[in-house]
Protein backbone atom coordinates (compact mmCIF):
# COMPACT_ATOMS: atom_id res chain seq x y z
CA UNK A 1 0.00 0.00 0.00
CA UNK A 2 2.94 2.20 0.82
CA UNK A 3 4.51 1.45 -2.49
CA UNK A 4 1.17 2.48 -4.09
CA UNK A 5 0.92 5.59 -2.29
CA UNK A 6 4.87 6.46 -2.99
CA UNK A 7 4.31 5.31 -6.77
CA UNK A 8 0.79 7.74 -6.88
CA UNK A 9 2.70 10.82 -5.10
CA UNK A 10 5.84 10.65 -7.32
CA UNK A 11 3.44 10.50 -10.89
CA UNK A 12 1.80 13.89 -9.16
CA UNK A 13 4.86 15.34 -8.90
CA UNK A 14 6.09 14.72 -12.50
CA UNK A 15 2.73 15.55 -13.83
CA UNK A 16 3.29 18.76 -12.03
CA UNK A 17 6.62 19.60 -13.11
CA UNK A 18 5.38 18.87 -16.79
CA UNK A 19 3.05 21.12 -16.39
CA UNK A 20 4.89 23.57 -14.93
CA UNK A 21 6.53 24.48 -18.18
CA UNK A 22 4.36 26.48 -20.34
CA UNK A 23 2.37 27.95 -16.84
CA UNK A 24 6.13 28.99 -15.63
CA UNK A 25 6.56 30.24 -19.71
CA UNK A 26 3.83 32.71 -19.24
CA UNK A 27 4.95 33.71 -15.88
CA UNK A 28 8.26 34.41 -16.89
CA UNK A 29 7.36 36.54 -20.18
CA UNK A 30 5.22 38.40 -17.58
CA UNK A 31 7.30 39.23 -15.05
CA UNK A 32 9.86 40.23 -17.44
CA UNK A 33 7.45 42.22 -19.42
CA UNK A 34 6.57 44.21 -16.28
CA UNK A 35 10.57 44.85 -15.15
CA UNK A 36 10.53 46.41 -18.22
CA UNK A 37 7.36 48.64 -17.96
CA UNK A 38 8.44 49.57 -15.47
CA UNK A 39 12.26 50.65 -15.70
CA UNK A 40 11.53 54.20 -17.52
CA UNK A 41 8.37 54.85 -15.40
CA UNK A 42 10.79 54.35 -12.09
CA UNK A 43 13.38 56.61 -13.83
CA UNK A 44 10.62 59.19 -14.90
CA UNK A 45 9.67 59.26 -11.62
CA UNK A 46 13.15 59.66 -9.97
CA UNK A 47 13.89 62.38 -12.49
CA UNK A 48 11.03 64.53 -12.28
CA UNK A 49 8.93 63.74 -9.23
CA UNK A 50 11.64 62.44 -6.27
CA UNK A 51 12.04 60.39 -4.13
CA UNK A 52 8.77 59.70 -3.00
CA UNK A 53 7.25 58.88 -6.33
CA UNK A 54 10.00 56.48 -7.28
CA UNK A 55 9.63 54.81 -4.03
CA UNK A 56 5.44 54.60 -4.87
CA UNK A 57 6.17 53.02 -8.82
CA UNK A 58 8.69 50.53 -6.89
CA UNK A 59 5.72 49.24 -4.33
CA UNK A 60 3.38 49.10 -7.19
CA UNK A 61 6.08 47.04 -9.66
CA UNK A 62 6.14 44.66 -6.17
CA UNK A 63 2.37 44.21 -6.33
CA UNK A 64 2.53 43.64 -10.25
CA UNK A 65 5.60 40.63 -9.85
CA UNK A 66 3.19 39.23 -6.88
CA UNK A 67 0.45 39.25 -9.40
CA UNK A 68 2.22 37.18 -11.60
CA UNK A 69 3.42 34.63 -9.31
CA UNK A 70 -0.66 34.24 -9.04
CA UNK A 71 -0.51 32.53 -12.16
CA UNK A 72 1.66 29.68 -10.89
CA UNK A 73 -0.84 29.12 -7.97
CA UNK A 74 1.07 31.38 -5.38
CA UNK A 75 -0.66 32.82 -2.61
CA UNK A 76 0.55 35.01 -0.12
CA UNK A 77 0.33 35.47 4.06
CA UNK A 78 1.79 37.98 5.79
CA UNK A 79 1.30 38.44 9.49
CA UNK A 80 2.26 40.91 12.43
CA UNK A 81 3.65 43.94 10.33
CA UNK A 82 0.73 46.14 11.26
CA UNK A 83 1.66 47.48 14.26
CA UNK A 84 5.27 48.38 13.50
CA UNK A 85 6.16 52.08 14.64
CA UNK A 86 6.54 54.68 11.61
CA UNK A 87 9.01 57.17 13.52
CA UNK A 88 11.51 54.69 14.39
CA UNK A 89 13.93 53.10 12.12
CA UNK A 90 13.61 49.15 11.62
CA UNK A 91 16.07 46.21 11.10
CA UNK A 92 14.38 43.55 9.40
CA UNK A 93 15.79 40.65 9.75
CA UNK A 94 14.62 37.40 7.63
CA UNK A 95 15.80 34.13 6.46
CA UNK A 96 16.25 34.19 2.42
CA UNK A 97 14.92 31.11 0.89
CA UNK A 98 14.52 32.49 -2.83
CA UNK A 99 14.25 35.92 -5.21
CA UNK A 100 10.50 35.85 -4.39
CA UNK A 101 10.97 36.87 -0.96
CA UNK A 102 11.48 40.28 -2.06
CA UNK A 103 8.16 41.79 -3.35
CA UNK A 104 5.71 40.81 -0.76
CA UNK A 105 8.16 42.26 1.52
CA UNK A 106 8.84 45.21 -0.30
CA UNK A 107 4.41 45.65 -0.78
CA UNK A 108 3.29 44.79 2.52
CA UNK A 109 6.23 46.56 4.32
CA UNK A 110 5.96 49.74 1.61
CA UNK A 111 4.87 52.38 4.57
CA UNK A 112 8.25 51.82 6.10
CA UNK A 113 10.36 52.50 3.43
CA UNK A 114 11.84 48.94 3.13
CA UNK A 115 15.90 49.24 1.76
CA UNK A 116 18.02 46.25 1.18
CA UNK A 117 21.84 45.20 1.49
CA UNK A 118 22.24 43.41 -1.58
CA UNK A 119 25.03 41.86 -3.16
CA UNK A 120 27.07 44.38 -6.05
CA UNK A 121 26.26 41.65 -8.96
CA UNK A 122 22.53 42.68 -8.83
CA UNK A 123 23.25 46.64 -9.60
CA UNK A 124 23.26 45.98 -13.00
CA UNK A 125 21.61 43.85 -16.04
CA UNK A 126 18.53 43.78 -14.44
CA UNK A 127 15.61 45.75 -15.30
CA UNK A 128 13.85 48.07 -12.78
CA UNK A 129 15.85 45.83 -9.88
CA UNK A 130 19.30 47.39 -11.00
CA UNK A 131 17.85 50.45 -11.02
CA UNK A 132 16.13 50.77 -7.90
CA UNK A 133 18.87 49.22 -6.35
CA UNK A 134 21.33 51.81 -7.33
CA UNK A 135 18.88 54.76 -6.94
CA UNK A 136 16.28 53.30 -4.17
CA UNK A 137 18.44 53.97 -1.18
CA UNK A 138 19.14 50.39 -0.56
CA UNK A 139 23.32 49.84 -0.80
CA UNK A 140 25.45 47.04 -2.69
CA UNK A 141 28.09 45.05 -1.20
CA UNK A 142 30.89 43.14 -2.82
CA UNK A 143 30.78 39.47 -0.56
CA UNK A 144 35.01 38.95 -1.54
CA UNK A 145 35.68 42.05 -0.32
CA UNK A 146 34.77 42.74 3.92
CA UNK A 147 36.34 46.41 4.29
CA UNK A 148 34.03 47.56 0.65
CA UNK A 149 31.35 45.51 2.40
CA UNK A 150 31.72 46.93 5.93
CA UNK A 151 32.32 50.74 5.19
CA UNK A 152 28.95 50.30 2.63
CA UNK A 153 26.93 48.88 5.26
CA UNK A 154 28.40 51.47 7.79
CA UNK A 155 27.10 54.11 5.82
CA UNK A 156 23.87 52.43 4.82
CA UNK A 157 23.16 52.19 8.83
CA UNK A 158 23.80 56.57 9.10
CA UNK A 159 21.24 56.77 6.00
CA UNK A 160 18.78 54.44 8.48
CA UNK A 161 18.82 56.02 11.15
CA UNK A 162 18.85 59.50 9.77
CA UNK A 163 15.74 58.82 7.65
CA UNK A 164 14.37 56.53 9.77
CA UNK A 165 13.52 53.86 7.25
CA UNK A 166 13.66 50.08 7.48
CA UNK A 167 17.07 48.22 6.63
CA UNK A 168 16.23 44.46 5.28
CA UNK A 169 19.30 42.22 5.86
CA UNK A 170 19.02 38.65 5.15
CA UNK A 171 21.99 37.19 7.50
CA UNK A 172 22.93 33.59 5.72
CA UNK A 173 23.93 35.98 3.20
CA UNK A 174 22.65 33.61 0.54
CA UNK A 175 19.44 31.78 -0.51
CA UNK A 176 18.81 28.04 1.11
CA UNK A 177 17.88 25.75 -1.44
CA UNK A 178 15.95 23.43 0.44
CA UNK A 179 14.55 25.84 2.94
CA UNK A 180 16.65 24.91 5.69
CA UNK A 181 18.21 27.94 7.44
CA UNK A 182 22.04 28.68 7.12
CA UNK A 183 24.27 29.81 9.97
CA UNK A 184 23.39 33.18 10.35
CA UNK A 185 26.88 36.09 9.47
CA UNK A 186 26.64 38.28 12.55
CA UNK A 187 29.08 40.71 11.23
CA UNK A 188 26.49 42.94 9.05
CA UNK A 189 24.55 43.11 11.45
CA UNK A 190 26.82 43.85 14.33
CA UNK A 191 27.67 47.24 11.67
CA UNK A 192 23.70 47.84 11.90
CA UNK A 193 23.25 47.85 15.65
CA UNK A 194 26.53 50.02 15.96
CA UNK A 195 25.01 52.59 13.55
CA UNK A 196 21.41 52.55 14.01
CA UNK A 197 21.19 52.83 18.08
CA UNK A 198 17.97 54.14 17.83
CA UNK A 199 16.19 50.81 15.90
CA UNK A 200 13.67 48.68 16.32
CA UNK A 201 14.63 44.87 15.46
CA UNK A 202 12.55 42.52 13.86
CA UNK A 203 12.82 39.14 13.62
CA UNK A 204 10.61 37.96 10.71
CA UNK A 205 10.28 33.97 9.24
CA UNK A 206 9.86 33.37 5.71
CA UNK A 207 8.27 29.50 5.11
CA UNK A 208 7.97 28.08 1.28
CA UNK A 209 9.70 30.62 -0.95
CA UNK A 210 11.82 28.28 -1.80
CA UNK A 211 9.61 25.83 -3.27
CA UNK A 212 8.95 27.97 -6.31
CA UNK A 213 12.39 27.62 -7.22
CA UNK A 214 12.41 23.57 -6.52
CA UNK A 215 13.62 22.89 -9.67
CA UNK A 216 16.32 25.14 -10.25
CA UNK A 217 14.89 28.77 -12.01
CA UNK A 218 12.73 27.17 -14.55
CA UNK A 219 10.15 25.79 -14.56
CA UNK A 220 8.91 26.84 -11.01
CA UNK A 221 6.81 24.83 -8.50
CA UNK A 222 3.05 25.80 -8.50
CA UNK A 223 0.34 26.01 -5.66
CA UNK A 224 2.66 27.14 -2.90
CA UNK A 225 1.97 29.09 -0.24
CA UNK A 226 4.26 31.81 1.44
CA UNK A 227 4.25 32.35 4.65
CA UNK A 228 5.88 35.75 6.24
CA UNK A 229 5.71 35.70 10.29
CA UNK A 230 6.46 38.66 11.77
CA UNK A 231 8.08 38.06 15.55
CA UNK A 232 8.03 40.06 18.35
CA UNK A 233 10.06 43.50 17.97
CA UNK A 234 12.74 43.53 19.98
CA UNK A 235 14.19 47.59 20.98
CA UNK A 236 17.71 47.33 19.81
CA UNK A 237 18.67 50.00 23.42
CA UNK A 238 17.39 47.11 25.53
CA UNK A 239 20.34 44.86 24.14
CA UNK A 240 23.80 45.71 24.71
CA UNK A 241 25.08 42.72 24.36
CA UNK A 242 24.39 42.08 20.55
CA UNK A 243 26.34 38.34 20.19
CA UNK A 244 23.26 37.58 22.87
CA UNK A 245 20.99 39.28 20.87
CA UNK A 246 21.83 38.05 17.44
CA UNK A 247 21.25 34.58 18.46
CA UNK A 248 18.13 35.16 19.90
CA UNK A 249 17.24 36.62 17.01
CA UNK A 250 18.14 33.53 14.78
CA UNK A 251 16.76 31.37 17.40
CA UNK A 252 13.29 33.04 17.38
CA UNK A 253 13.80 32.88 13.23
CA UNK A 254 14.80 29.64 13.10
CA UNK A 255 12.71 27.55 15.17
CA UNK A 256 9.58 28.85 12.87
CA UNK A 257 10.90 27.47 9.74
CA UNK A 258 8.63 24.68 8.51
CA UNK A 259 10.13 21.96 6.31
Amino acid sequence: MRSLSSRLAFLFLRMQKILSYPISFIFGSLFFIALCIFHPIQWICLRFFGYHAHKQSVAILNWFLMRCTNILGTTYRIKGHENLPTDQPIILVCNHQSMYDIPPVFWHMRKYHPKYISKKELGKGIPSVSFNLRHGGSVLIDRKDAKQATMAIAKFGEYIEETKRMAVIFPEGTRSRTGKPKPFQSKGLKVLFKKIPSAIVVPMTINNSWKMQRYGSFPLGLGNRLQFQIHQPIRLADHPDHDVLISQIEQTIVQDVKL
